[in-house]
């Protein structure tokens, strides 16, 4: 069965009803693939853009006022307190310069009230074995930090949900986790860049890293678009052989 059927001259165009939806399914595919793409490329420039435009301005203080989270993210944050080194968690699997290890996370209680802030403050090797989990130094009494404060609920990609194992998590779950700790949580992540005698490296990626390989794949993908359309308008168009057909 044909959708429809046009001659010019000696060519005949009659496409077929389900090759043609099953194209039309996978071109639309294709392209929504490629607007996802380039919309994520779009949104890691928009980031850095105001990540630029912060650091050249002068940091927020963090105090005992919740902040609005997408006021302040992106923005250079400092703040005072103490680090709650019994409540350090570590994100597994973070890879520094081809090396596996960790980052530490620990909540700081911001000084004259009740709140505090989870700082990431950066990342340290794995151990020699997997059981062997490394105890990062953490600095006693009052601190003063500055850093970028990050979106807490970015997530990398993990095949199954995997319970965290003591102080070792596979990601962060923010909610998770504040509603264990004692106090309440800035709604955001400090990405400290602060430096301090811990022996912690950080070496923070910039927001618009990955925007080649999201055109790169965008481009792939309207590609892919352009040939499955070419393809079906090729293989329906034909040469008529006359009426007798």
């Amino acid at each position: 069965m044909h959708l429809l059927k046009l001659r010019f001259g000696t060519w005949q165009f009659a496409p077929a009803v389900w090759p043609t939806l099953a194209t039309l399914f996978f071109f639309v595919l294709t392209l929504w693939l490629g607007n996802w793409q380039t919309g994520r490329a779009e949104t890691k420039r928009a980031l850095q853009t105001r990540y630029d435009t912060a650091t050249r301005e002068a940091p927020i203080h963090v105090g005992n006022t919740m902040l609005d989270r997408e006021s302040v993210l992106y923005r250079r944050l400092e703040v005072r307190g103490v680090f709650d080194d019994a409540r350090t968690i570590l994100l597994d699997n973070r890879v520094f310069e081809g090396v596996a290890g960790y980052h530490v996370l620990t909540p700081l209680r911001i000084d004259g009230g009740q709140l505090a802030i989870l700082v990431n403050r950066g990342w340290m090797p794995a151990g020699r074995s997997r059981d062997q989990v490394p105890l990062p130094p953490t600095p006693h009494g009052e601190v003063k930090l500055e850093g970028m404060a990050v979106d807490p609920h970015s997530r990398y990609f993990e095949l199954a949900q995997t319970p965290p194992q003591g102080r070792v998590w596979q990601n962060l779950d923010f909610e998770r986790y504040a509603a264990s700790y004692g106090r309440t949580l800035q709604p955001v992540l400090l990405q400290q860049t602060s430096q301090v005698a811990d022996g912690l490296l950080r070496s923070w990626p910039r927001p618009d890293s990955g925007v080649s390989m999201h055109v790169s794949y965008a481009i792939q993908w309207y590609s892919l678009a352009t040939t499955l359309a070419v393809l079906w308008l090729v293989l329906n168009l034909e040469r008529h052989q006359g009426d007798g057909e």
